[in-house]
């Protein structure tokens, strides 16, 4: 049976928490790693038309941004930003996608198997049971200042960091290729799981790929590895008494272990 997917992208909450310049086509391969029929791609996003009148740099980038989302298959909503006095002699701009997002959700959610919704928004946690509700299983994916209550609320959350080629890298900029992704020689993203005397383990996503629930990554099916991890990596400021955290996103060049096959991080710097 196909599974139905419809990806809900907040960009006013992703693009403002760590998410600017995240490619929607490897979402797109994200959201469909399991085979299933994109039926639904919804980004909304917010637009400022003061602005647009007299910014042409501002205007010609933005419609850059919604050619390449229609490319890539998207029906695209514009937010227009509103400008408030706030008594004071300034002035603050809203633009909040929220309420159409969640009607378009639980419109779709019946015909619909999967729902990916890209925010970070607690605001969004009633949705996600409904939908739910309605038989949905929803995935959230975000960056950085991220609803604990929605992060729970899902049935599968991703860091976004975490998904191969989705962001950009200082070290792809740098003069490394995103096909040295995961491999020895390249590097990675990815998250502690296990660390104590000095000594761990990070496990990072090595390739797009379904079952994500299996971490075991001596499983060939698995979308998992793991290296291994020496303090006398990790940046200053860095504690190991932070470690490990499942929540704490590392990224890191990726070395010839000590073992044969065997991987090691080095150079570690944290993400989110």
């Amino acid at each position: 049976m196909t599974n139905r997917i419809g990806i809900f992208i907040d960009f006013a909450n992703i693009g403002m928490n760590g998410g600017y310049g995240m490619r929607v086509d490897m979402l797109r391969r994200f959201a469909a790693r399991d085979g299933g029929e994109l039926v639904r791609l919804n980004a909304y996003l917010p637009f400022d038309t003061a602005r647009a009148e007299t910014d042409s740099a501002y205007r010609a980038g933005q419609q850059r941004f919604y050619d390449a989302l229609r490319d890539n298959g998207f029906k695209v909503f514009r937010k227009h930003v509103r400008w408030y006095d706030d008594g004071e002699g300034g002035r603050y701009s809203k633009a909040d996608c929220d309420m159409d997002i969640a009607i378009d959700i639980l419109q779709q959610a019946p015909r619909l198997d999967t729902v990916l919704l890209a925010s970070g928004d607690g605001d969004f946690v009633r949705v996600v049971e409904a939908a739910q509700g309605l038989g949905c299983r929803v995935e959230g994916l975000a960056f950085r200042n991220v609803s604990r209550a929605l992060r729970a609320a899902t049935d599968t959350f991703v860091s976004g960091y975490l998904v191969p080629q989705l962001m950009p890298s200082e070290r792809a900029r740098n003069g490394r290729d995103y096909n040295e992704w995961g491999v020895a020689g390249g590097f990675a993203r990815g998250v502690c799981y296990q660390f104590e005397n000095g000594y761990g383990f990070v496990r990072f996503m090595r390739k797009v790929a379904g079952r994500l629930w299996l971490t075991d990554s001596r499983d060939t099916e698995s979308p998992w590895q793991t290296c291994f991890l020496h303090a006398s990596q990790l940046p200053t400021g860095l504690s190991t008494d932070a470690l490990p955290s499942r929540d704490l996103v590392l990224e890191f060049d990726l070395e010839e272990g000590e073992t044969t096959g065997k991987l090691k991080a080095a150079n570690v710097t944290v993400v989110a």
